[in-house]
């Protein structure tokens, strides 16, 4: 990362730009800290420059330590390799800042979370409506990240308030909280004018855990475990990012045998579950022998997982600076040939689909998600390469990947089909790395290494099969959990899913849905 020319930029868009210090994190990682009063538009200079939208925006509760909060801003340099984060102080006594989301709309939910959570407004942002902690069940005055918060303060309630579309002809459609079958909990509340949907309202955090408080107290190494907890169906996603971020701040060297063996295991938790959502779409058009079909062959890589390390879902298998398991020769065969029928078996099942008029039908031209209604909302993963975003964090900061030749699947209509695309050919590809991967594994074990104590901060990421995963973390000095922030890719995604389904009927709601399969308890936290 070149910051000289991160720097003179901000300059020429900020005329009086003047960082308080710029430091060198590590070696992906820049950060500028400014005055409060230069924050949002050294933010914005960011933005248009790195043409990258917020992949996060936290705060943490810095008062007992500095007397201030502290508030910090991660952009995505995929060209220059890195991130690049503006840090700011926010004083106790005026806990407020200027709001990044007048000008960039992906800051929106950030700065709204960040008020309901530490008390901190975000002065001009025109939607401050809670996320997570419901206006029926907490009062006002309640901030659970602040440091001194103990437990809830008994206090008046209030109700939330929906966007309307009021006139003639239009009807609303509420939907949910609670789901026919096993998905999780979230309300829909469709506007329409005859069939047509000319609104999407999604309410969520039904299943907010409080999982960053969580986070505070407890060790790096005990932590890995709640990591895996956070969305069920991304373990070794959220396991990653998080051990990354220790083995930053704990100067961990990785070995290049545990390197291959996490590029295989996120990419056989990525074959799961996009062909459980190939199947998925399936269902929601009522095409049932595909959708059986692809149970099988999912059922067939949760196998593969428990033979290989003892759980389907990859659990107990990541740690900071190592994984907990090797793979011997025959457990290299049994790789080898279940993946080679795996490919196989989901040639067979795309090949149906694709043959099918009244499936192609279906997928083809609905839930339409432009590149830049994406872009502005800042979609990311999965989701935003089938609208033409080609970024992928597996091509821009892993060397094993690169040298396997790596590319990422991009598409650009953006409609269900080529979400469905996106996912036929992520699992075609992946079948082709794990291969790659496995030739470069050897027969000795990987190291074991002790998680050092160490104060530091430090943001792990890794690319789950629905996009990016964030993690930033503090430790103290006892190597305690200080402050995890989480960033999974359904926070940013969520929104887009409302403008997909604009023009298209409330049944195409569901395979809508299936395409972009995004996770509440991933979004909840």
């Amino acid at each position: 990362m070149d910051r000289a020319d991160i720097l003179s930029d901000i300059k020429k868009r900020v005329p009086d730009f003047a960082a308080r210090a710029v430091t060198q994190d590590y070696p992906d990682q820049v950060s500028i800290a400014v005055d409060r009063r230069l924050f949002a538009g050294t933010c914005l200079a960011l933005h248009k420059s790195l043409l990258s939208p917020v992949m996060m925006l936290s705060a943490d509760d810095e008062r007992e330590a500095r007397g201030v909060f502290a508030a910090r801003c991660v952009f995505l340099d995929h060209k220059g390799r890195g991130w690049v984060t503006v840090c700011m102080d926010i004083p106790q006594a005026d806990a407020s800042f200027e709001s990044l989301a007048r000008d960039i709309y992906s800051a929106s939910l950030f700065e709204r979370e960040i008020r309901e959570m530490f008390g901190i407004r975000p002065e001009g942002n025109p939607d401050v409506r809670r996320l997570h902690l419901h206006d029926e069940v907490w009062p006002e005055g309640n901030f659970p990240l602040r440091k001194d918060f103990k437990k809830m303060i008994p206090g008046s309630t209030g109700e939330y308030k929906f966007g309307r579309v009021e006139g003639d002809g239009i009807f609303e459609v509420p939907v949910g909280p609670v789901h026919a079958g096993i998905i999780g909990p979230g309300h829909f509340r469709f506007s329409v004018a005859g069939e047509p949907i000319v609104n999407l309202e999604a309410r969520l955090g039904f299943t907010h855990r409080g999982v960053e408080k969580l986070f505070e107290g407890k060790s790096c190494s005990d932590a890995v475990r709640l990591a895996e907890c956070v969305s069920g169906d991304s373990v070794f996603a959220h396991s990653l990012a998080f051990a990354t971020a220790v083995e930053k701040i704990s100067g961990m060297a990785v070995s290049a045998q545990t390197a291959y063996l996490r590029s295989i295991f996120l990419e056989l938790e990525r074959m799961y579950n996009h062909v459980n959502d190939i199947g998925g779409m399936a269902v929601d058009v009522g095409f049932s022998f595909p959708a059986a079909f692809a149970s099988i062959v999912k059922e067939a890589i949760l196998h593969l997982n428990e033979t290989l390390t003892g759980s389907r879902y990859l659990k107990g298998v990541n740690m900071p600076g190592a994984i907990s398991v090797t793979l011997d020769e025959d457990k290299k065969r049994v790789l080898e040939e279940s993946v080679k029928k795996l490919r196989s078996d989901c040639a067979e099942l795309v090949k149906i689909l694709y043959s099918t008029v009244s499936f192609m039908d279906r997928v083809d031209t609905t839930g339409v998600l432009r590149r830049k209604t994406a872009e502005d909302l800042g979609v990311v993963g999965l989701a935003g390469r089938a609208s033409g975003i080609a970024v992928d964090l597996r091509s821009i900061f892993s060397a094993e990947y690169t040298a396997a030749g790596f590319k990422p699947a991009v598409e650009q209509p953006g409609d269900c089909l080529s979400r469905l695309k996106v996912r036929v050919a992520e699992f075609e590809e992946s079948c082709r790395l794990i291969g790659v991967f496995a030739d470069k594994l050897s027969s000795q074990d990987a190291p074991k290494v002790k998680t050092g104590a160490r104060a530091g901060q430090a943001l792990g990421y890794a690319e789950g099969w629905r996009g990016p995963v964030l993690y930033w973390l503090k430790t103290g000095a006892s190597g305690d959990i200080e402050r995890c922030k989480i960033v999974d890719a359904s926070f940013h995604n969520w929104q887009a899913l409302s403008y997909a389904v604009l023009g298209d009927i409330v049944p195409d709601f569901p395979l809508c849905n299936k395409s972009f399969d995004l996770s509440y308890s991933g979004n909840d936290l």
